[in-house]
């Protein structure tokens, strides 16, 4: 990839990340100084941080769900041990005020 061409002859999708990399590293006499500019270059290349924050989102929508399930059953116990549950079918009327 550090070529400059991409599959269809033109750029790859780096190539701007590796000539920002490049230069650093000949101007430099400390190559710890282009760190940032290899880490970009190696993000385009390899995608892990993207991967790992796309896991970690993953992880969370399965959280959410599984805590979604566990209030839902809290639900359904309550319901299947007896106790009185009001569906919403008949409004009541708060005291002091007449119903309609």
């Amino acid at each position: 990839m550090a070529s400059g061409f991409g599959y269809n002859g033109g750029r790859s999708r780096c190539f701007t990340y590796w000539q920002e990399f490049s230069k650093c590293y000949a101007q430099t006499d400390h190559p710890v100084a282009c760190r940032p500019q290899s880490e970009d270059y190696l993000e385009c290349l390899h995608g892990k941080k993207e991967l790992d924050r796309g896991k970690e989102v993953k992880a969370e929508l399965i959280r959410q769900a599984q805590a979604s399930v566990r209030e839902g059953q809290k639900a359904a116990d309550i319901a299947a041990s007896g106790g009185v549950t009001g569906v919403g079918l008949i409004q009541r009327s708060t005291e002091g005020e007449p119903s309609k």
